[in-house]
Parts: C-alpha cells; sequence; structure tokens
C-alpha cells in the first residue's frame, strides 16, 4: 500500500444517498426573503422556476435523500471518480505532507457539475418539462447541463458570460455538440440583458447578469424551468456524491485528512467535497481544517459583507443571506470564468460564519504557477477555477515542510483544463496580468444593496 498512488472504488460502491449538511449544522442560514416584501418565502414562491422535487430538497433538513435509480446509472458513465495520491508533486516540494486530489475532470463534460446537471434534467424531465434556461461562466456548468438536458430529451438555452464565450469558444461549441443554443451574455434576447447592453454596449458580463437573463426567460414562457448549477442547497447536496466517495477512498490509503480544500466561486465544487468530512467535526470527532479558495479579485468570503442580497444583478431572485460584493457589481475579466460570482452559497457562508470553514484568496498568476508544476509534476491540466485549490494545497505542504511536520491535505481537483489552454499560453507568455480587488467598485455596488431589518 505505501507505493500506491491510485484509489479506485467498485462501482457497487457508487453512493445511493445524498448527504444533507442542514442536518448537522448548529445553525441553519436565514430564510430567503421576498425581494419585495422581504419577509420569508415558502416553497411555493420557488415553483415558477423549479420542479417541485428540487423545492423540496432545497428546504430540507433530512440527513439523507435517496438518489433515483435512473441518476445512478447515469453517473455509473465515469463515477466513482479516482481518488490519487501526489507523490510526485511531494517530491517536487519536499514536503513531509501527504497530498491527496480527488479528480472529477472525468466526467463527461470534464468537471464536478454533472453531479447535479443530471439529477436536475431529471427532475425536471419527471414532471414533464420541456425547456430549461441556465447561466454559465467558464462553460463547465452549462456543458454539464447541455449533456444533461440531451439524455432526457428536454431543450436547453445557456447564457453565457460574454468574456468567457469570447475566451473559451470550444467550451461554447461542446455545448452545441450536446444540443444547446449558446448566446453571449448580456444579449438582446431578454429586458435584463438590453438594459445592460444600452448602459454599457461592452459589457464583458457577469455571472450575475447571465442568472438575470436565464430567471427571466424561464419566468416568461410555461414550458420552461430555470437551472443553477451552483449556490443553492439542491446543487451542493447532488454534489455530495464527491465526498463520500472521497471518505471510503481515504480509509483505502489508511489516512485521514488534516485540512480539506476547494476552490469556491457559487461554491458546489468545495461543498460537494467538504460537506461529508465536515460532519465528523460538527459532530466533536475530527478536528479537519477546511479551506475554501477564492481569486483575489472577486473575493467574496475574506472581502464581501454578510448581508441579504440578490443572487443576480437585475434583482430578479429572491434575497439570501450570504457575504457579497454585492449583486451589481462585475468581476474582472479573469480565466477563472466559473469564480467570477458576486456571493456564495448561504450554506458555505453560514459555516464560515461560525468558524467552521476559512477562506482565502490568491490572484491568478499564484494559481496558474501552482497549476504548471502540477501539471508537470502528475500530468493532469487543471481548470483555471481548480488551480486555486491547487496553489493552497501547494502552500500547506510548503508549511508543513517549514513546520517539520507530516500533514494530510485533501483537495478537489474539480476540472480539467484542456478547454482553457488560451488561459495557459496567456500565462506562458507573460500576457497574464492579476486583477487587483476594485474597492471603489464593491463600494459602490454595496450601496445597491437592499435594506433588510
Amino acid at each position: 500500500m505505501a507505493e500506491t498512488r491510485k484509489f479506485l472504488l467498485p462501482e457497487s460502491e457508487l453512493p445511493t444517498q445524498w448527504y444533507n449538511i442542514a442536518a448537522d449544522m448548529k445553525r441553519l442560514p436565514p430564510p430567503p426573503l421576498h425581494p419585495a416584501t422581504h419577509q420569508p418565502i415558502g416553497p411555493e414562491a420557488l415553483a415558477p422556476l423549479f420542479p417541485m422535487a428540487l423545492i423540496q430538497q432545497e428546504v430540507s433538513t433530512e440527513r439523507y435523500i435517496p438518489i433515483p435509480e435512473e441518476v445512478r446509472e447515469v453517473y455509473k458513465l465515469w463515477r466513482p471518480t479516482p481518488l490519487y495520491r501526489a507523490r510526485a508533486l511531494e517530491k517536487a516540494l519536499d514536503t513531509p505532507a501527504h497530498i491527496y486530489y480527488k479528480y472529477e475532470g472525468v466526467s463527461p463534460s470534464g468537471s464536478h457539475k454533472p453531479n447535479t446537471a443530471v439529477a436536475q434534467a431529471y427532475y425536471n424531465a419527471q414532471e414533464g418539462v420541456k425547456r430549461i434556461t441556465t447561466e454559465t461562466g467558464a462553460g463547465q456548468w452549462g456543458s454539464s447541463l447541455a449533456f444533461a438536458c440531451q439524455l432526457f430529451g428536454i431543450e436547453c438555452k445557456v447564457y453565457m458570460v460574454r468574456i468567457s464565450y469570447e475566451q473559451k469558444p470550444y467550451r461554447r461549441v461542446l455545448m452545441e455538440t450536446w444540443g444547446a443554443k449558446v448566446v453571449p451574455s448580456p444579449s438582446p434576447d431578454t429586458n435584463a440583458g438590453r438594459a445592460i447592453l444600452a448602459e454599457d454596449p461592452n459589457s464583458t458580463g457577469s455571472l450575475g447578469i447571465a442568472i438575470s437573463e436565464a430567471v427571466e426567460d424561464a419566468a416568461s414562457r410555461e414550458d420552461t424551468k430555470y437551472s443553477l448549477g451552483s449556490v443553492l442547497n439542491h446543487v451542493l447536496l447532488h454534489q455530495t456524491v464527491v465526498g463520500q466517495e472521497a471518505m471510503k477512498q481515504m480509509e483505502m490509503a489508511g489516512e485521514y485528512p488534516d485540512v480539506v480544500i476547494g476552490c469556491v466561486g457559487g461554491g458546489s465544487n468545495a461543498a460537494g467535497l467538504m460537506f461529508p468530512f465536515l460532519r465528523e467535526r460538527l459532530e466533536g470527532r475530527r478536528k479537519t481544517r477546511f479551506v475554501a479558495v477564492e481569486p483575489a479579485s472577486c473575493p467574496s468570503l475574506t472581502k464581501g459583507e454578510y448581508r441579504y442580497d440578490f443572487g443576480d444583478t437585475a434583482g430578479l431572485t429572491p434575497l439570501l443571506k450570504m457575504y457579497t460584493l454585492g449583486h451589481t457589481f462585475v468581476p474582472p475579466g479573469i480565466h477563472a470564468g466559473g469564480l467570477r460570482y458576486h456571493a456564495m452559497a448561504p450554506l458555505i457562508c453560514q459555516l464560515y460564519h461560525d468558524g467552521e470553514i476559512e477562506a482565502v484568496a490568491y490572484p491568478q498568476t499564484a494559481c496558474f504557477e501552482a497549476a504548471v508544476l502540477f501539471a508537470r509534476c502528475e500530468g493532469i491540466v487543471p481548470a483555471p477555477e481548480s488551480s486555486h485549490a491547487v496553489r493552497a494545497a501547494i502552500d500547506e505542504a510548503l508549511a508543513a515542510r517549514e513546520a517539520g511536520e507530516r500533514r494530510v491535505i485533501l483537495f478537489n481537483l474539480s476540472g480539467h483544463g484542456l478547454l482553457d489552454l488560451q488561459a495557459y499560453d496567456d500565462y506562458m507568455a507573460g500576457k497574464l496580468r492579476d486583477e487587483e480587488y476594485p474597492a471603489e467598485k464593491v463600494k459602490e455596488a454595496m450601496r445597491h444593496l437592499p435594506e433588510v431589518e
């Protein structure tokens, strides 16, 4: 076992349930509020956008929720995913730390996103939904939903953040290959998009803007529902197959992580790996640290305020209690498009607020430096989003070297970067620059937050 670096589970070990951390949290996030009345909303308020099965999962406090057999059958195309020990990286760093990574890049779309896309498409199909709209940043979520909708015979329209639409054309091609219609956001297709373009015809877009467009589109048609790739409780729930598998694989390795790391934009891949392990901390059995890693140019946890805010730019969604930079804030156009979100999942925000999760922020060149080292040691080119987790894992390993201590590190390599090679080309050509935290723009955006008593 000492030289083993790849830990595989048989298909029979694929989880049969999703784990719902709401059952074990010391405090649940404050309830969503109606955007006009600021009163708590019930499940019925979400019915125009989501099928009832997903709404029930959103508000559930049951510890385990069964995974439908039809969803598990699709999961078997790529799950269980491998866990690796990064022995070559450990050697390059000359560290006593043991570094493990759960690799979600083996999915059809190359990231963790199909774990929830397949589930959401299934539940929509069960309720007879014919069409789904969504937003996407880097395109990993959009391609995953396009794949899932194709499997269940649902039409899919994706509003892709304009800067990523231009930076990552092959993500668009992948979505279109799976039958989706893709438009750059802000677009002329919606009132929200037209309003943004009227104010700034050269807008690079943001996830908040794209969400506004997708929500408006869905709300305007009887045959259409909306699907979100991160942030909401049911999305994080579906990702917990990652952490449940990783717990069994760490047992195979004969170790338990001292620190668990994930990059965060909306929070789904980090939650998917962390939450099953976090239960052990919440119940007092372990003292594992959990580190959420975000971009320095869009640092909602490390520099945002814990306030009620809209999940989108146009103010169409319910108000959620989140660490936020302001829903009108448009982040700089970094290559990690999936992390360019103004706020964070309420579940992660509550856990961070309670001190159960730590957060750090890195500039993008430091992350690409780490990603290149990782690729040269381990052979896998990380997605720009995942490179943030790689950076934090390397820094943890270097800290262990300095302290002369053995430390077990686990991180989520949430996707590969084979459709992001332009970013690597820019980095290696010296064209990539770090975007400063735009304090004045954030300050201005915070002025537009709703005043909630």
